[in-house]
Formats: structure tokens, C-alpha cells, sequence
């Protein structure tokens, strides 16, 4: 096996995208008055979908690396990062129709597209000076907010003195501090030879290779997941007669 392709990672790819899937059911279910208002910011559930994006962009990060760490291989970045750029703004236009107030502007696919060009930059970066920059990263969300930065335009960065209305989101600062740790991370398991450990778990048993399954196929899971979700909570709802929209 090739280091650029890890089945364990597709295997952890697959558990976020289930963890994923039971936070945006949580979330559906205040949206369509199952559950009351508030349900979903309470701090479990906020935690919960931190460690989920926190996942995501690390394990993108760690892929960057495995994928482009001899050489960065255009051929088959451009294309993945154009559909994930597309991907990003279907998310855009889908929910400024459908949730104006608190549509995604950068959520989750958004920092991964900014995490897949700017990590670019880090590839030939020794792994303990990228945890510092990483460290920086988080630190700076914290401590580096401002009112100079309050403009719409950029929110995007997470240094604004304000927090924005929007159902998904994840900032520059601090989020690009989970694929840069993702990188250090495959780096110091190229320099202590540990690859080759993560690839000997074979994964065969059934709910292991669909796991893997959904993790090969993650950005078509993400798109289609809610609305497929929705269809079917809004079918039970109005077969129920409890449908409150």
C-alpha cells in the first residue's frame, strides 16, 4: 500500500462523517420543532461538533501531506480542489435561500479549501516548527481579535471582534490550526517510520470497509446527507401530523 492512501485514514474519515450525521440530526430536529430552541447550543453539543471539524480538517491535513509530500502533484490537486470550492458554494447558495439568517459563508468545506492551498506552504516545514505556527494559530483567535476587522469581508479570518450568525462556522484562526497539526503529524509518522504500522490494519469486516466506503466518497456524503436526512424527518413529521414548518 501506498503511503498516500491509508485505509485507517478513509476508516476515520467514515466515523466523522457518522458523527457528523447524528450532530446535523440534532440540529434538524430544533429546526423543525421536534426539539426546543437552544437545544443544540447546549455545551455538549457545541463540543461534540467541535471535535467533528477539528477531525475533518486534521485528517485533511494529514492526507496533504501523505498525498504531496515528495512532490506537490498538480494533476490531481486541481481537481479535487475544484470540486471542493464548488461543493463549498452549493453549500453557500443552498442555505442563503433556505436559512438566510444564518446561512454558511465558510463553514466546514470552505477551511478545508483554504487548508488544502495554504498547507501547501508548509509541506517542507520540520513537523515541531509547524505545532508552534499551529499553537500561534489557535492562540491568535483569542488574543489577536479586533475591531478593525468587523467587515463582513472579513469574517472569514475569525479575527473580527464580532461572531457572526451562521450555522457552520470555521474561521481561518483557529481551525487551520487542525490540518497544520495534521500535517506535523504525518511528517513525524514519515520520520519515525510509523506508516507503515498505520497501514497494516486490514479493516475487512462489514461495518468496517462501509465505513471506509463513506470515507473514500466523503465530499458526496457531506452533500447529500442533509437533504436526504430532511426528506425523510419531514416525511415522518407529516405522516405523523406533527410537521411544524
Amino acid at each position: 500500500m501506498t503511503k498516500s492512501r491509508i485505509e485507517l485514514l478513509d476508516f476515520a474519515r467514515g466515523i466523522a462523517l457518522i458523527a457528523m450525521t447524528i450532530f446535523h440530526f440534532a440540529f434538524d430536529l430544533e429546526l423543525f420543532g421536534v426539539k426546543e430552541q437552544g437545544f443544540i447550543s447546549q455545551p455538549h453539543w457545541k463540543y461534540f461538533a467541535r471535535a467533528i471539524a477539528s477531525s475533518f480538517l486534521f485528517l485533511a491535513g494529514f492526507s496533504l501531506y501523505l498525498a504531496h509530500s515528495e512532490r506537490i502533484r498538480w494533476q490531481s490537486w486541481k481537481p479535487r480542489m475544484i470540486k471542493i470550492i464548488a461543493a463549498a458554494l452549493v453549500i453557500t447558495i443552498a442555505t442563503y435561500f433556505a436559512t438566510p439568517e444564518q446561512y454558511i459563508f465558510f463553514g466546514i468545506l470552505h477551511s478545508i479549501a483554504f487548508a488544502s492551498l495554504a498547507g501547501l506552504l508548509f509541506l517542507r516545514v520540520p513537523w515541531f516548527l509547524i505545532i508552534i505556527i499551529a499553537i500561534g494559530v489557535f492562540s491568535l483567535r483569542y488574543y489577536g481579535r479586533t475591531e478593525l476587522l468587523n467587515a463582513p469581508y472579513w469574517f472569514w479570518t475569525g479575527l473580527s471582534a464580532i461572531n457572526p450568525n451562521s450555522s457552520d462556522y470555521v474561521p481561518v484562526f483557529p481551525w487551520f490550526s487542525a490540518p497544520l497539526l495534521g500535517i506535523a503529524a504525518a511528517k513525524l509518522c514519515e520520520q519515525m517510520n510509523w506508516l507503515n504500522g498505520l497501514s497494516k490494519p486490514q479493516l475487512e469486516h462489514r461495518p468496517a470497509r462501509l465505513l471506509k466506503f463513506f470515507g473514500r466518497n466523503s465530499l458526496a456524503y457531506y452533500l447529500l446527507h442533509q437533504p436526504i436526512m430532511i426528506g425523510l424527518l419531514l416525511a415522518v413529521l407529516w405522516i405523523s401530523g406533527n410537521l411544524q414548518v
